[in-house]
């Protein structure tokens, strides 16, 4: 599974990861093709060692998914995304801030807030025995080829660098936009599916009093994940809150 919550960073990998595993140039309708959504993956290539294959999902974690590449990005970013994606498909016309209530609750996408969605695949069996690999949308951005080492890696895959420079090279923000344009998506009718993946947009987006509501809900996530240093929290946080978890 390669899985993230929605605006998280996975369509940038599953494109990376189609061209470095297929060869072939990435577009939506190949990667759609080669690394399905759980649902439609009935006649997904075999394109890992053994005949695996990986699918794509939004879902909260299930039991019977047994391996899986979970991509995390700061929900303090992903909110700033998932607002203008939903305004761009109209299912969304509030104030921002209205909408950062609903994020926070789980009702924007289908897929629950942010904080169930991370801890519920990083508490699930799979991350205790090794079959989950965490990949934050922040390294991906900051070392892209190590952290794609990575998770080649855990795919039992071989890391050839010139593939994984290529496949980065052809899937840059602006080729990836041009792969909208030629392409268009659902959210493309009204403003774009891939955006500008931006790392920390959020503070010269997000009010203090928007920054203390999300960390009064998500806080105890953030911390897990590294996005929110105890020493500098806005206090919004009410419970106690756990080590960091390494997988």
């Amino acid at each position: 599974m390669v899985a993230s919550y929605p605006r998280s960073g996975s369509t940038w990998l599953r494109f990376v990861l189609a061209e470095i595993l297929t060869g072939a140039p990435s577009d939506f309708a190949r990667v759609n093709d080669s690394i399905p959504a759980v649902g439609r993956h009935r006649h997904a290539a075999p394109l890992l060692p053994a005949g695996g294959r990986l699918m794509k999902t939004h879902e909260p974690c299930r039991p019977e998914y047994r391996r899986g590449i979970y991509v995390v990005r700061d929900p303090r970013d992903v909110v700033i995304s998932e607002y203008a994606y939903q305004l761009a498909l109209g299912r969304f016309t509030n104030r921002f801030d209205r909408f950062v209530n609903a994020f926070l609750q789980g009702g924007v996408n289908g897929y629950g807030s942010w904080q169930d969605h991370v801890c519920g695949w990083l508490d699930a069996p799979l991350a205790h025995n090794g079959d989950l690999l965490l990949v934050r949308f922040e390294d991906l951005r900051a070392a892209t080829e190590a952290t794609l080492v990575r998770v080649l890696g855990f795919l039992s895959c071989s890391a050839d660098i010139a593939a994984i420079r290529a496949a980065v090279a052809n899937n840059s923000i602006d080729k990836m936009r041009a792969k909208e344009q030629r392409s268009p998506q659902k959210a493309s009718r009204n403003g774009r599916f891939v955006r500008n993946g931006s790392v920390g947009g959020w503070r010269e987006l997000i009010s203090e009093r928007h920054l203390r509501l999300i960390e009064q809900y998500a806080g105890d996530a953030m911390l897990r994940l590294g996005y929110l240093d105890p020493d500098a929290a806005t206090g919004a946080r009410q419970s106690s809150a756990p080590s960091t978890l390494v997988i």
